[in-house]
């Protein structure tokens, strides 16, 4: 082999052997460089995992279809811009917005137990309804295909599954009283009561079990309409009989093991 010929062939051989190391460097250098502190020295643990999601929030757009929703879930409304993680479609189309990992805005003020910010601890769902309308059972059906996907996969409780409303009382009020909780109850989803209702003792608190279940106490009447939207299916600002022994069910099962709603994980 001549000389030329030689030095050609031994280039390309080095070439060759260099070229994963390139690209891997390469790749190395597009991916995102973990957030450090410049005023502390690092020394990376391996003992940490993502932020997760510890509750889901439902709501119903307030539009007319899902390509207005849409278009406000990427833009703003009246009060600024807004997000949601998913948007189900009345014909059950899926959407994705937000990634999982990442904090939407669509719950704003209000708590739910002991998680007052409940943007970071929660994924959002909206619902394509303009708040007056019948939700149609395509899109329910499909709603508990993500459910089932979100709390199998983020390991979120199935009971953590709540209504715009129920945290903020008074100042929202989706999914409303013709959303089907009971329908979610049946396939397993949501906290609802469990057997035969029974009345409770007369020393039973009403607010202390609604406290319990996660409900903010700051407007009661509020706090009692959204009990109602959620767990009858109905208006109405005080309560009665069948709301103590609903409330007495619950409070039973999470004394029995269900707990209050935890703290924002991470």
């Amino acid at each position: 082999m001549s000389r030329p010929h030689a030095l050609h062939a031994r280039r390309w051989r080095i070439h060759r052997l260099l070229m994963p190391l390139c690209l891997a460097t390469a790749l190395c250098a597009c991916a995102p460089a973990p957030v450090r502190n410049p005023i502390a020295q690092w020394v990376p643990s391996p003992n940490y995992d993502a932020r997760r999601p510890v509750l889901i929030v439902i709501h119903f757009t307030n539009e007319h279809s899902a390509a207005q929703a849409l278009h406000t879930l990427r833009t703003a409304n009246s009060g600024g811009p807004v997000s949601s993680h998913y948007l189900v479609g009345d014909d059950g189309r899926i959407y994705q917005l937000v990634p999982d990992s990442e904090r939407a805005w669509h719950a704003g003020a209000g708590r739910w137990g002991s998680i007052t910010d409940v943007n970071s601890a929660s994924i959002g769902i909206e619902l394509d309804n303009d708040g007056d309308s019948p939700f149609t059972q395509v899109q329910i059906d499909n709603l508990l295909r993500l459910l089932a996907d979100l709390t199998d996969r983020l390991r979120i409780p199935h009971t953590q599954i709540i209504g715009h409303e129920d945290l903020a009382p008074g100042r929202k009020d989706d999914p409303g009283p013709r959303f089907p909780w009971a329908q979610l109850a049946q396939a397993g989803f949501g906290l609802w009561p469990q057997g035969p209702l029974v009345d409770p003792p007369a020393a039973f608190d009403p607010w202390s079990a609604l406290g319990l279940i996660g409900y903010p106490l700051d407007n009661r009447a509020a706090t009692v309409r959204s009990f109602h939207h959620h767990f009858r299916g109905m208006d109405g600002d005080t309560l009665d009989d069948q709301d103590l022994r609903i409330l007495y069910a619950l409070s039973r099962q999470l004394g029995a093991g269900g707990g209050a709603s935890p703290a924002p994980a991470g």
